[in-house]
């Protein structure tokens, strides 16, 4: 039997609401493994289809912000692939957090190991002692925990920490599921295609767009047979991990597709190493230009985070885009 996914093309203020809102989408693509089929209007999307586009995502009530969210990430590492060191020091890490909250940051994502390609595992307790100096400045922040690890989620949501990010999708560790059931907290499912240290080594895709898509309709669908409520999840489609440029590349112009697993989408595309694939050879540290325009396009695809590195200038430039776009604000 063939599958068909349902594209929505999004729209100013006609046709159904996306997500509950403020986007909207009047057609759809519809897409199988055998390509495109064409356009239907919103109205003939089968209907299991249209609860899942249609439906509110309530936990982005809870930002007193304008959507898209804007995360912050915080390394806490010597070698993550941007910003190693950066925020190695406790002292730095903490103010860079508050000034990124002040910035417009509706969530700081707190990591200490890095899954940049070919990193090794970090044990747990290397993890656990970066991040234990943070815990006491960073408290009354809205905290996202960057790890794989149950310990350092513990740790972590203990501390306060409102939202695991896990870039494995809880497959990593056996025990994982259980916290995040047990502590009722929201978690980040993430696509990835092998762990950091293989990821890169040839990833291969059928089809890039929908592979992760129905990837992550099996996470989601694993997490609530495990106990995790449908509105405690968000999905990350994995930009740069596992995958090559022509896979990132159907990922972003096939973004909104994603709505249709029922849950926001964060997309975390900030200086990762596409921009310079698509635009000459640019160093980390040059690549806010092509950061900015990867958040554009997630705000145009009606994605609700970004997950950023720059927060000041995503802010801004988020900020431009909701008064030139004011039917999708």
């Amino acid at each position: 039997m063939v599958r068909r996914y349902y594209r929505p093309i999004l729209s100013e203020g006609e046709g159904l609401p996306l997500a509950g809102g403020p986007f909207s989408f009047a057609r759809a693509e519809v897409l199988t493994r055998a390509g495109s089929e064409g356009l239907v209007d919103a109205a003939d999307v089968p209907d299991d289809w249209r609860e899942r586009l249609t439906r509110p995502r309530p936990l982005l009530a809870r930002f007193d912000q304008q959507l898209p969210l804007v995360m912050g990430i915080i390394n806490i590492t010597p070698d993550s692939f941007s910003d190693g060191g950066r925020h190695d020091a406790p002292d730095a890490a903490i103010a860079a957090s508050r000034a990124m909250h002040a910035a417009g940051a509706a969530l700081i994502d707190v990591g200490a190991e890095s899954t940049r390609p070919g990193a090794p595992e970090l044990p747990v307790a290397d993890e656990l002692a970066r991040l234990a100096p943070l815990w006491a400045g960073l408290a009354g922040l809205p905290v996202s925990i960057d790890t794989r690890k149950s310990p350092v989620m513990a740790a972590a949501l203990d501390a306060g920490a409102m939202i695991v990010n896990d870039v494995s999708a809880l497959g990593h560790d056996p025990a994982a599921m259980a916290l995040v059931v047990a502590r009722g907290c929201t978690v980040i499912l993430m696509h990835h295609q092998g762990t950091p240290e293989t990821m890169q080594i040839a990833p291969q895709y059928d089809n890039a767009l929908l592979d992760v898509f129905d990837w992550l309709e099996r996470r989601i669908a694993a997490a609530v047979a495990g106990g995790i409520a449908p509105d405690a999840i968000i999905a990350d489609p994995g930009i740069g991990f596992g995958k090559g440029l022509s896979h990132n590349l159907a990922l972003l112009q096939g973004l909104t597709l994603l709505h249709g697993l029922g849950v926001p989408i964060l997309l975390g595309a900030s200086r990762k190493s596409l921009i310079s694939n698509l635009a000459g050879e640019v160093p980390v540290e040059q690549r806010l230009p092509g950061s900015l325009a990867l958040a554009l396009a997630g705000a145009d695809a009606g994605v609700q985070i970004m997950r950023v590195h720059d927060v000041p200038e995503t802010a801004q430039a988020l900020a431009v885009w909701r008064a030139c776009h004011p039917a999708r604000a």
